[in-house]
């Protein structure tokens, strides 16, 4: 459930070089070889991203459609995404949304679970729901020639789901397996507690429900859930590959155009809690720390995101990040440390993890935010920045390279509302971010005396330790 995923794609290709041979004295003595050491070629000057031929229309009922013909390769996959999510949830309703998503899965007034899978297969792909704090998601790929039937099965999914009350036990039981597991591990603890207390009283601050709200789930609630949150003014489909379009187009409209409008989509915007604070889950034994350090920033919808993705990478997030080479390669207090933006609807966050070494807890905390005020006083050099600039175009390029990016890609900017040139320019705007502007956005957003610090481990170990950061709140 709301797993941070972090990437680790390589930013900029590099060509092999290709060695040369030379042979001496072939008749007289056995052959030598040498190789002659190439600089591999200069990356290309980056280019605008453009995604051809989009086609869009909106149903009568309010369903927003966007198809793309791209690759070579017979396959397609369609998307279609519905504003709910756990953002739906009231406290008392802690996961309820993924609860029925995965009922969704269980089969249609038509079609058994079973039957679902089987045709799925044999058009060439498989189906999967997916919900996440905004949205819910049915995705599905498939062959070419099966397009308009895929796209007549996600309908039936979405319209019609079976929602089977013999189901319900089973899955509650899968999800508390869940629940527990996750409940033992420091990393999930510490995300916890870092998201109620920066997103107090709101949806975005409740990750994990108590064993006994899981368990009083009714069948009625996951119907009413459903009945209440989905339909048609709410959702967008995606469809990208290589289709008959005009086939495609007529299967939209006479399934997914007759679903019922529904709810216009909620706004729940949160009111984040941005102060210096420092709070301990105690896991005594521990041989190392759960750090997280961070605090809230703009969601994408900000004109200044590029900018802070830029600011984030050359900071903590990225391999070659600054946080990165001073606690994993020069000092070797952790091995895998990260940081990250996230995004949801009205707001985001900036976010270090660090799993460290129990005796070097506070020293770890000392270098990150070191590493925090420099940046902040100091632009980085031009190289500096350069390589950083080229590591995200890089991602850029892969995250545009396959039919499922493509939807990622187009979900994103319909979601945050971002404007048509969004992608076309998103290049280019990382090559114009200044060493200056830079440090510019990490004073702006990156403010120590503004972070929430969240430990996970040893209390007894390590409290001398985190002395120098304050009080810790419990």
């Amino acid at each position: 459930m709301r797993m941070n995923r972090m990437l680790t794609a390589v930013a900029a290709a590099a060509s092999l070089a290709i060695p040369a041979y030379a042979q001496q004295n072939q008749s007289t003595a056995p052959q030598q070889t040498t190789m002659a050491r190439e600089m591999p070629p200069r990356p290309g000057a980056p280019r605008d991203f453009n995604i051809p031929g989009v086609v869009k229309f909106t149903l009568d009922n309010g369903l927003d459609v966007r198809l793309v013909q791209y690759g070579d390769v017979p396959k397609l996959n369609v998307g279609l995404y519905t504003r709910a999510g756990n953002e739906n949830e009231n406290a008392s309703e802690v996961w309820l949304a993924d609860l029925t998503g995965n009922m969704m899965e269980q089969g249609t007034a038509t079609r058994s679970a079973e039957q679902v899978a089987l045709e799925a297969a044999n058009m060439g792909g498989s189906v999967n729901v997916s919900v996440g704090l905004n949205q819910t998601s049915i995705r599905a790929d498939a062959l070419s020639e099966n397009a308009a039937a895929m796209v007549r099965l996600i309908a039936d999914i979405a319209m019609n789901p079976k929602l089977p009350e013999n189901e319900l036990p089973r899955l509650k039981g899968d999800m508390a397996r869940q629940l527990s597991i996750a409940r033992s591990q420091p990393r999930q603890l510490a995300n916890e507690k870092f998201m109620s207390v920066t997103y107090p009283n709101h949806p975005y601050g409740r990750i994990f429900p108590t064993p006994e709200m899981l368990q009083g789930f009714s069948i009625q609630q996951v119907r009413d859930f459903y009945q209440n949150n989905f339909g048609a003014d709410r959702s967008r489909l995606y469809v990208v590959g290589k289709f008959d379009a005009a086939a495609v187009e007529s299967a939209i409209r006479a399934t997914l155009g007759t679903w019922k409008r529904g709810p216009e989509a909620i706004n729940n915007s949160p009111s984040p809690v941005s102060k210096r604070a420092m709070y301990f889950i105690d896991r005594p034994g521990s041989v190392q720390s759960t750090v997280y350090l961070g605090l809230p920033t703009p969601d994408p919808s900000n004109p200044d995101y590029v900018s802070m993705l830029v600011m984030n990478a050359l900071l903590g997030g990225s391999f070659g990040s600054r946080i990165t080479s001073n606690i994993r390669e020069q000092k070797g207090y952790t091995y895998s440390p990260n940081s990250s933006l996230g995004t949801r609807l009205g707001s985001g966050y900036w976010l270090e993890v660090a799993d460290v070494t129990t005796n070097v807890t506070g020293p770890a905390i000392k270098e990150i935010l070191y590493e925090v005020d420099r940046l902040r006083k100091d632009p980085p050099s031009a190289d500096e920045l350069r390589g950083i600039q080229n590591y995200l175009a890089g991602v850029f390029v892969l995250q545009n390279s396959s039919r499922s990016g493509i939807i990622n890609q187009l979900n994103f900017v319909d979601l945050y509302g971002l404007s048509e040139d969004y992608l076309r320019n998103y290049v280019r705007q990382i090559y114009a971010v200044t060493p200056q502007q830079v440090s510019g956005i990490a004073q702006k957003y990156i403010d120590p005396d503004r972070i929430t610090l969240v430990i996970a481990g040893d209390l007894k170990a390590v409290s001398d330790q985190l002395k120098p950061y304050g009080e810790i709140i419990n």
